[in-house]
């Protein structure tokens, strides 16, 4: 059997990091976990190629040589998956499609011969069955949660780790917390379930075999699901490996806020290798918060616990949204001061939409409010339900904060606010190479001697260099995201 794993193109959005990759000459951030983890399900004995299509073109020859087109996409890629799909039909070749978008929007797609819908590592196993018996079915879907621990480590070569700027490994699956707006618990339940330290230390191996030095995701949604493994196991473990290899590997993950309650496991985490952590902040308004149950981030000093975690040593990257039903018209000016104190560079800004699956989707859908499907692009203005807010006054409210927040005024004094605060860990130290030195020098003359913000740039860099020389890196390297940021909102200002 001869397959042929798809990953559709993403759009440009804030974690495309489009514009900065093109300093270190590379063509994605991060690799295709999903789909590399069911080709490690399928018969050994099946010829497997890969194509991420953020990495290379989709190209016919491809598809022809293949018996089945494995296609995996989550939401914002759903105009790319379509294509694939009408690609496929054309050549006469049969799909099998899974992941988040199909999971949730089944219904809403035509020409795919096969649904594997929920966990792979449970309902791939009966397709593949029915398919050597001549049986396949077009639907396999299941609510029951797969064991991970029994997950194979993902298959690697079948990718260039050369063409992207971080590698992807995962611990666990599903949240405690249940935020209406997410789809995470109806996609991977509220339990943590995570694989043992044996597990974990053999996927790091695999990765460094293969030649990787540099960052490893961990893309678990909320990654400190269960404190208590951590903090007694797989730190340790991830630390002591870390040790061994000589620092080769520098960590980031997401997790909740609460992380910053816990003084001792922030350390961990540092000592193991973490120097970034994605929280989602989502709003300073008491009111909003209560309104999508994000109870974890009410009754608290927002500010205060993300200054904690930068104190501790991790850059904190954060997630916000506007739109909830009890924002008031202040909430503009309100995110924008808020992301201004806290020092959280990597602000993250989206428009409220309900994703199919969640709380707030079925909500909305009962008071018929819903008016769209969701593109699942938190930069494109798009809203899919009638706010309570007037939406041309909502939209507005929206540009005005991401073109404010990475106006070279506002960002670059943010950068400063957070080197002042942020404090590494003394064995963290940034991995000079080739393409870092080539990147910066790239910043130099784009940022520096072209750029609009080159005052900004340079005070920076001075200020840097004076000021918090073992973050010179680093300054670089936020300079080049702010250069992002601004081009991925060119589109809509």
């Amino acid at each position: 059997m001869k397959i042929l794993l798809v990953y559709p193109k993403n759009p440009e959005t804030y974690w495309s990091f489009k514009h900065a990759l093109k300093f270190i000459s590379k063509k994605a951030a991060f690799p295709p976990l999903g789909l590399l983890t069911v080709a490690a399900l399928l018969p050994d004995t099946w010829q497997k190629k890969l194509v991420d299509m953020n990495v290379s073109p989709l190209r016919d020859k491809d598809i022809q040589w293949a018996d089945y087109v494995f296609i995996s996409a989550i939401s914002i890629q759903r105009a790319s998956a379509e294509g694939v799909i009408k690609r496929c039909r054309q050549a006469g070749v049969k799909i099998v499609a899974g992941g988040p978008l199909f999971t949730t929007a089944y219904s809403e797609f035509e020409g795919i011969d096969h649904l594997i819908l929920n966990e792979a590592e449970i309902t791939l196993p009966p397709f593949l069955h029915d398919l050597s018996n001549g049986q396949a079915q077009p639907l396999y879907s299941s609510e029951q949660r797969a064991d991970i621990t029994q997950t194979p480590a993902p298959q690697w070569n079948l990718i260039n780790m050369k063409k992207y700027a971080t590698m992807s490994i995962q611990y666990s699956r599903g949240c405690p917390f249940n935020c209406d707006f997410c789809d995470i618990t109806s996609l991977f339940g509220k339990k943590s379930r995570s694989k043992p330290a044996e597990n974990i230390i053999g996927e790091l191996d695999i990765l460094y075999q293969h030649g990787w030095r540099g960052n490893v995701f961990f893309v678990d949604d909320n990654f400190i699901g269960n404190q208590r493994q951590l903090e007694t196991v797989i730190l340790p473990a991830i630390a002591t490996w870390r040790n061994k290899h000589r620092q080769a590997f520098s960590f980031l993950t997401q997790a909740s806020i609460n992380l910053s309650d816990d003084d001792e496991l922030m350390e961990m985490m540092v000592n193991a290798g973490f120097d970034t952590v994605f929280i989602g902040i989502e709003s300073p308004h008491e009111e909003s918060l209560s309104e999508c149950f994000k109870t974890q981030n009410k009754n608290r000093d927002l500010i205060a616990s993300i200054k904690k975690c930068q104190h501790a040593g991790l850059q904190v990257q954060g997630g916000f949204i506007v739109g909830f039903d009890n924002d008031p018209l202040s909430i503009f000016d309100g995110q924008i001061k808020f992301i201004q104190n806290s020092g959280i560079v990597t602000a993250m800004v989206g428009l409220l939409n309900a994703i199919q699956g969640t709380r707030l989707y079925q909500r909305l859908e009962k008071e018929n409010r819903l008016v769209k499907t969701s593109s699942g692009d938190n930069t494109d203005c798009s809203i899919n339900f009638i706010p309570k807010m007037n939406p041309d006054t909502l939209i507005a409210g929206y540009k005005q904060i991401v073109s404010k927040i990475y106006s070279p005024g506002y960002y670059y004094t943010r950068v400063i606010i957070f080197l002042k605060e942020y404090k590494p860990h003394r064995k963290q130290h940034s991995q000079l190479n080739f393409r870092s030195v080539m990147a910066f020098f790239k910043s130099i003359f784009i940022l520096g001697i072209i750029g609009k913000e080159r005052r900004h740039y340079w005070k920076l860099l001075s200020w840097s260099l004076f000021q918090r020389p073992s973050l010179f890196p680093l300054a670089v390297t936020l300079a080049i995201y702010g250069f992002n940021y601004r081009k991925v909102f060119e589109k809509i200002a």
